[in-house]
């Protein structure tokens, strides 16, 4: 019998039930939508728009009727002043891209809004590093021996930061002198972002860098402006001190 009529005779007795039907390889594919509000209630400016809400924006509008989201959706706001979010959305499609090509530029409504859904290229966001919390590399790329505080931006780790962290140790030489934070507490004091220099830690969403966390041009120009004021500064104090 030959490799042939063996292969046929083995495929007849194979279950059909148990093959799986055939379908095109699947990919993704990437979405952003605006004229959402960033905050769902008019009269509350506390509550935000979140990633289950627009979850159920999706599951109330037909036009999403067999769509599948690849990841969570992304919400932020358009702009600090702003009152309406940018939405981000990643769907399963085929390599085609019919399923993006049939919600581009369409329209639903989001109770009195107009949403508008356009097209976008794949965007993961900037990424923050868990070891040195600076953005713009992930934290298996940290090139910096050991750990920083997402707290103090002290040379340890963020969970040893009520043991090593020294605003929480007692000093009495300061003015007023200052007490010891009590084991099992947390830290009670407040710090500068290392990133921004606002009154917050370097991972929190209310830093303008975790605002434009999805905003490539916007990271590109604040770190430029950065690196120059830091060379005006290095140049200022050496023609201050030319010795």
């Amino acid at each position: 019998m030959s490799i042939i009529d063996n292969y046929v005779k083995n495929s007849n007795d194979v279950n059909s039930l148990q093959v799986e039907d055939a379908c095109l390889p699947m990919s993704k594919s990437y979405l952003k939508i605006i004229g959402i509000p960033y905050y769902p209630y008019s009269d509350d400016r506390q509550t935000k728009l979140s990633s289950n809400d627009i979850k159920n924006i999706l599951k109330q509008n037909h036009i999403f009727n067999n769509i599948s989201l690849a990841s969570k959706p992304r919400v932020i706001k358009v702009s600090p002043k702003s009152d309406m979010a940018l939405v981000w959305i990643d769907i399963w499609d085929i390599q085609s891209g019919k399923n993006a090509k049939m919600l581009i530029n369409r329209c639903f409504n989001v109770g009195n809004f107009i949403a508008i859904i356009r097209g976008a290229n794949m965007n993961p966001g900037v990424p923050l590093c868990k070891n040195c919390w600076k953005w713009g590399h992930a934290t298996l790329s940290c090139r910096i021996q050991g750990a920083r505080c997402v707290k103090c931006n002290g040379p340890h780790k963020s969970e040893h930061h009520r043991e090593f962290g020294w605003c929480c140790k007692a000093n009495d030489k300061t003015n007023p002198p200052r007490l010891e934070t009590k084991k099992g507490k947390p830290c009670p004091h407040s710090f500068k972002c290392s990133n921004c220099k606002g009154d917050h830690q370097a991972d929190s969403v209310h830093c303008p860098f975790w605002r434009h966390r999805f905003n490539r041009e916007w990271y590109i120009k604040k770190y430029t402006e950065i690196h120059e004021n830091r060379s005006k500064s290095l140049r200022s104090n050496v023609n201050a001190n030319p010795n």
